[in-house]
């Protein structure tokens, strides 16, 4: 079946075949967060991005396969609804930014910063630091060595704009992140995978950047 990206809160995951990696995704809880496992194919290590809320079900996507971390991309709170019990069922490595990290329910086992890389078995994630929504966002980046780049992005970036800010000066490092960051360094084929809603791509989205920039959100 054809990858697309639309999942909706309580309905079906939707998987993505990639050669090195198997990207899970499915929608929890009533701010309809999305939720990203991503499986190894060579080792069957995996990684857990954002236990959003519903800890059985995304326990029951874990499966017996069990889970090497969990990476949470910004300290909202409807993002790690179910880290503890999540983390407590599997003993998974709890992953984040730390100025993020002291607004988590629970420890951060390692800090992580760009450039960092965290691995998915053979295969690896590079993490890019993009403060403005929360001071500590971070966006995950999968370089498909046989085709385009993957960005787990939080609600850094949303189809249709950046996340929401608290500020002008949050809004303006918001854009000045995600422009040279994501926008400057990876190409329009670049997938996009938010924190809520559909996907897109850097290069359906490029194009508004100036609007963006206009209507200040």
């Amino acid at each position: 079946m054809t990858y697309s990206g639309n999942v909706r809160e309580g309905g079906p995951a939707d998987v993505r075949e990639l050669p090195e990696l198997v990207l899970t995704k499915i929608s929890v809880g009533p701010m309809d967060n999305n939720v990203y496992l991503l499986r190894c194919r060579t080792t069957g290590s995996q990684v857990l991005v954002d236990a959003a809320n519903d800890p059985s079900r995304i326990l029951a996507l874990v499966g017996h396969g069990g889970l090497d971390a969990i990476i949470t991309t910004h300290a909202h709170a409807d993002h790690w609804q179910a880290l503890d019990e999540v983390a407590d069922a599997t003993g998974a490595a709890v992953l984040a930014h730390p100025l993020d990290a002291d607004a988590l329910p629970i420890g951060v086992t390692q800090f992580v910063d760009d450039d960092d890389m965290i691995a998915v078995g053979e295969a690896e994630l590079r993490v890019i630091h993009v403060a403005g929504h929360t001071p500590g966002g971070l966006v995950l980046v999968y370089d498909d060595p046989d085709g385009h780049d993957h960005l787990i992005t939080g609600d850094s970036l949303f189809p249709g704009g950046v996340g929401k800010t608290a500020s002008g000066v949050d809004f303006a490092q918001l854009m000045t992140d995600v422009e040279y960051k994501l926008f400057g360094q990876y190409t329009d084929e670049a997938w996009v995978y938010p924190g809520h809603g559909r996907d897109t791509t850097l290069g359906a989205e490029r194009p508004r950047l100036d609007d963006w920039k206009e209507r200040g959100w």
